[in-house]
């Protein structure tokens, strides 16, 4: 099979060797890390200081204009290949397992997509980034309890300004007895004003005594 349908690299398309998955190595190297989970570093909880209470807070990669990242995230959202989900789930979940501040997460949550979307899409570009960090953090995963009940366009390079509350009242959740007392781990795709975050966040701590972290694959530049 490899022979006709070689596998190649996200984010360069070269061919991958026997022994790279998703990325090859020279890309891997490449890859723009924050590490901001190993510094202890505040630069996620700081985009919505003042608006949502976060235990923790992180991001797997720098994202830029027409950057790797950006090409990685391309192939996921909008070429079906979910590999790259999974790809930086297992990444990312494996370094959060060594950190004592993750080791309390009782459920992980994804960010929702509009119902259209996800018929039209076939799936959430963070569902197996989700799930693979519940495996490795042993916690439960849930893409039930928080639902979008109206579209959002893509914001990404839209300007600080019009993006403000542009989520707002476009989420919701289904009940809020399951996860009382637990503390849940949000997970989405990027970062950038926070806006999303805020609006998710807003209805997850309509649940009695919870405790909200957020971990994503890329944090706006």
């Amino acid at each position: 099979m490899n022979l006709f349908f070689p596998k190649i690299c996200e984010a360069c398309n070269n061919v991958l060797a026997d022994n790279e998955l998703v990325v090859c190595i020279k890309c891997r190297h490449q890859l723009p890390v924050t590490n901001f989970h190993f510094d202890n570093s505040e630069a996620v909880k700081k985009i919505v200081y003042g608006r949502v209470k976060l235990q923790n807070a992180t991001a797997l990669l720098h994202f830029s204009k027409k950057g790797i990242v950006q090409q990685l995230l391309h192939n996921l959202k909008y070429r079906g290949h979910q590999q790259i989900s999974e790809f930086f789930g297992k990444w990312l979940g494996t370094e959060l397992s060594t950190i004592a501040a993750y080791d309390a997460i009782d459920v992980v949550v994804p960010v929702p997509l509009y119902s259209t979307k996800l018929r039209k899409r076939g799936y959430n570009q963070v569902d197996k980034f989700g799930r693979e960090i519940a495996k490795i953090l042993n916690a439960e995963y849930n893409d039930t309890i928080l639902i979008k009940t109206k579209p959002t366009k893509t914001k990404v390079f839209e300007g600080r300004l019009s993006r403000w509350n542009d989520d707002g009242a476009v989420f919701a959740i289904s009940e809020n007895k399951s996860l009382c007392g637990k503390h849940i781990l949000l997970v989405d795709d990027i970062i950038t004003t926070g806006a999303t975050v805020e609006a998710c966040a807003t209805e997850l701590l309509k649940i009695d005594n919870i405790k909200l972290s957020l971990v994503t694959m890329a944090i706006a530049d």
